[in-house]
């Protein structure tokens, strides 16, 4: 893993000590799978009571995440920023590769009608820094997923609507599956969600607010946050829940995955599932081993057909 140095620093004991602690809280949630954004390394550390719960601290954090990263004491692929990325076109060298490239990435639709499937969920979250966990899990289970990036634009709303009726048109139930920040905005996002669809729709969704909830704030005791009393929906937000407030992020990401995983299961026919499995599978060894013979037998095939 790149430990790199580009400055020479010098720093206190306390923050080496907290130093080690953020590089522990990487390397646990590494050897799960997970790589954690700045906020998320944060909560970890206001969870273990090791720093305080306030923005401050967390502006603090970040400086001195970014100095030991300069200086060589934190891998610079442990901390991610998942808005920002670069995209581009995918290149090959051969036919061949992109043969074995798709054998990996081939997939049949195993949520659709056509494989026995009655509901068709989607997971939608609030932030696109939780990207990154959500996405694991929902590619696991071969599940779409989304960003929502605060409230839904209407075009994207609009475009949603539209995908879910024709789910309907195909004889689907579909499920949107919503996670979000226990705040007064975050609350409010899922009433704006099911509003707005069903005005699209012109009928009633099958819709549950995941994440995250006062019953995951009382069970995972999330470090709280006051709520914004500038935020226009605080009024009735704080006479339904007080004053504070609570980051989805704060979860730990397997306990967020975990949530995903049984609501997700939960609409699903199994022994359906395992049939489209399995003529998946099928497809996938006929695709490998067309990579594996390309130039031997599938070249000369073609040039036959000339």
């Amino acid at each position: 893993m790149p430990h790199i140095k580009y400055e020479e620093k010098t720093f206190r004991a306390t923050t080496l000590a907290l130093v080690k602690t953020v590089n522990q809280i990487v390397e646990e949630y590494r050897v799960q799978g997970y790589d954690l954004t700045l906020r998320q390394v944060y909560y970890q550390c206001v969870s273990r009571d090791i720093i305080p719960n306030n923005e401050k601290s967390y502006d603090k954090l970040g400086r001195i995440v970014g100095d030991a990263r300069m200086a060589g004491l934190i891998d610079w692929k442990a901390i991610v920023d998942r808005t920002r990325a670069l995209r581009g076109n995918t290149h090959w060298r051969a036919p061949a590769e992109i043969m074995s490239a798709a054998a990996k990435s081939f997939a049949v639709d195993k949520w659709s009608k056509e494989y026995g499937q009655d509901f068709r969920p989607e997971v939608w979250v609030e932030k696109d820094a939780l990207v990154g966990v959500v996405g694991r899990v929902c590619e696991e289970l071969d599940v779409n997923y989304f960003s929502c990036r605060g409230y839904t634009s209407l075009s994207e709303m609009w475009t949603a609507s539209q995908r879910l009726l024709k789910y309907r048109g195909q004889g689907q139930t579909p499920f949107v599956i919503h996670l979000g920040d226990h705040d007064p905005s975050g609350m409010d996002m899922s009433r704006d969600i099911t509003d707005r669809l069903e005005v699209f729709t012109r009928r009633s969704l099958e819709f549950e607010r995941l994440a995250l909830n006062t019953e995951q704030v009382q069970q995972y005791n999330p470090p709280p946050n006051p709520a914004k009393l500038s935020d226009s929906r605080a009024t009735g937000y704080i006479a339904r829940f007080g004053y504070e407030s609570w980051e989805l992020d704060a979860l730990n990401p397997q306990v967020i995955a975990d949530l995903i995983r049984r609501a997700v299961v939960s609409c699903r026919h199994d022994e359906a599932w395992e049939q489209a499995v399995k003529y998946e599978k099928g497809h996938i060894k006929e695709l490998t081993a067309a990579a594996k013979h390309w130039q031997t037998h599938v070249v000369p095939a073609i040039r036959g057909l000339k």
